[in-house]
């Protein structure tokens, strides 16, 4: 049996008893202590700003607002998935008059029982056409539901009290809107293009799962515009300077002028818009109305949508028709009501 020599050992560093300490942990504190400082820091240099009175204006606008705009729109956008969900375009297209004159009327009545948000008009709009629907009724429905459905018309009221000329005024002019636009529409309107541009829009599975998706992503896709309006009407009430808005607001055609385009810029919520645009009292009540008439038929929102469902030829003249006669009609109603 041979022995084979151990090998002495290598020298080395001595042991050691001191515990090793984690890399991370001295990372982990320097983290803390920098929040903590920085926090500090922030609340020192900005309470004063945070304390100013026209912050605290403007937040106390900007919530009431939102709070109070809120409910109406979830049940509006509830109601919205509900239609999709448990109403059949086919159904709709069914029991439509075979006359298209008829049948655009129907369509607008249609669109005044079945509310929903415009957010999902656009697609079951989209829907009616690819079951058979006359388009220029399927139009007239997809103005109509989103701007004098029962939700909108109580949240009018709600955000007019005492003003039941608002709600009327609001309700003739879109209704005005929906037929006048469906009649022209039946006139110089390209159905055949129109058809062969329509995308085919698929459902989602079961109806339980078409309301959920439906509701929450109109909720969610409305309610970011909805404290975009808030947010700007509380600013015009507080860091616009008066003399501003005075200005704006004294000249009757730039008053109107002015809220138009908000209405297709801001894009809200038919819901909720009723709530922003109280938020302006300095403007005359015939700009108010053409930016509740104008902002459901016609809005950069809306552009986007039915370019996405009917083409990009289409809202080249819907979109034009549409807010030369929701405009007109505003006028008109505002004139007659206000």
């Amino acid at each position: 049996m041979s022995l084979t020599p151990t090998p002495a050992p290598t020298a080395g560093p001595p042991p050691s008893d001191e515990r090793h300490v984690p890399r991370g942990v001295p990372i982990t504190a320097t983290v803390v202590v920098v929040a903590v400082i920085a926090a500090a820091t922030i609340q020192r240099l900005y309470t004063p700003f945070l304390e100013m009175p026209a912050l605290q204006t403007w937040s106390t606008i900007f919530v009431s607002l939102t709070i109070q705009a809120t409910p109406f729109l979830l049940l509006g956008v509830m109601v919205s998935g509900g239609l999709a969900a448990w109403v059949p375009p086919e159904f709709i297209a069914r029991v439509m008059p075979k006359n298209p004159k008829l049948a655009i009327g129907a369509a607008t009545c249609a669109g005044t029982l079945l509310p929903g948000c415009e957010c999902g008009s656009v697609p079951i709009s989209g829907r009616l056409v690819s079951r058979g629907a006359p388009p220029a009724a399927a139009l007239a429905f997809m103005l109509a539901a989103p701007a004098i459905n029962p939700i909108v018309l109580l949240s009018t009221a709600v955000a007019f009290p005492g003003q039941p000329e608002v709600v009327l005024a609001r309700f003739l002019a879109s209704f005005a809107t929906a037929i006048i636009v469906g009649l022209v529409w039946m006139r110089i309107g390209d159905d055949a293009a129109l058809l062969r541009t329509l995308r085919r829009i698929q459902d989602r599975g079961d109806r339980l799962s078409t309301f959920v998706a439906t509701t929450r992503h109109d909720f969610l896709h409305a309610g970011g515009y909805l404290i975009l309006g808030a947010a700007l009407a509380a600013t015009a009430q507080t860091i616009v300077p008066p003399a501003v808005i005075d200005t704006l607001a004294g000249n009757v055609v730039v008053a109107v002028l002015v809220l138009t385009a908000l209405a297709i810029v801001l894009s809200i919520c038919s819901e909720a818009d009723a709530f922003i645009v109280a938020g302006l009292p300095q403007f005359p009540m015939v700009a108010r109305l053409a930016f509740l008439v104008v902002g459901p038929v016609v809005d950069i929102k809306l552009i986007a949508m039915q370019a996405g469902v009917f083409g990009r030829r289409f809202v080249t003249v819907f979109a034009p028709l549409s807010l030369a006669v929701s405009l007109s009609m505003a006028l008109l109603a505002a004139w007659w009501l206000l």
